[in-house]
């Protein structure tokens, strides 16, 4: 007759109840986990170039302009003209309802000879606006006189300034650097003077 053994005598073996436990924990693998994981993003920051370098480059692309403008030449009504002086320099407009000067601008005053008919002008720029702010022809009947005894401006009256595009009478200042460029000023404003004159003359 076969024995079988009893709860009782299995409940005594220790081995039994610890076969049916729940088996022990590791944190082997948890710990393999979090290290690669780990080891992952230390990668990362060591390389951060090796992203970019995998990235495949962008093509390159072109754009055809949809309007193609062609170059406008400008005129400025100097094309037929030579110029015989330029210096730079600061004119100023004397205000009769005022009773006050105001600067016109600053820039390069020119000489400019007409190739036809040899006449002579006075024309300025602004800077940078490349606007006129002084236009007329040299005539004998100008003046230059000091301003207020300054060796380097001087004041004059024309009859007929056309910068602002109808001629008016105006009584202008213009300042230079130094004496030396005002004396440089007077000598070819005062030559321009005598070749009109000469041209206006033989007209007559």
């Amino acid at each position: 007759m076969s024995t079988q053994p009893s709860f009782a005598s299995l409940a005594g073996e220790k081995n039994v109840f610890s076969t049916l436990s729940d088996p022990p924990k590791s944190t082997e693998g948890s710990k393999l986990y979090t290290s690669t994981i780990g080891e992952g993003k230390k990668d990362e920051e060591k390389n951060p170039k090796e992203k970019e370098d995998d990235a495949p480059e962008s093509p390159e692309v072109h754009f055809e302009p949809l309007v193609k403008l062609d170059a406008v030449k400008v005129k400025t009504n100097e094309e037929d003209e030579q110029v015989l002086f330029k210096i730079r320099a600061k004119l100023f407009r004397y205000e009769k309802n005022g009773g006050e000067w105001k600067e016109r601008g600053t820039g390069d005053v020119r000489f400019l000879k007409h190739e036809a008919s040899g006449k002579t002008r006075l024309v300025m720029r602004r800077d940078k606006t490349l606007k006129v702010c002084a236009n007329h022809y040299i005539t004998s009947d100008m003046d230059l006189k000091p301003n207020f005894g300054s060796d380097r401006s001087w004041v004059y009256c024309v009859s007929a300034d056309v910068s602002e595009g109808e001629p008016t009478a105006e009584t202008l200042a213009i300042r230079f650097a130094n004496s030396e460029n005002a004396a440089l000023f007077k000598e070819s404003f005062e030559r321009a003077q005598k070749s009109n004159a000469e041209i206006s003359n033989k007209k007559e």
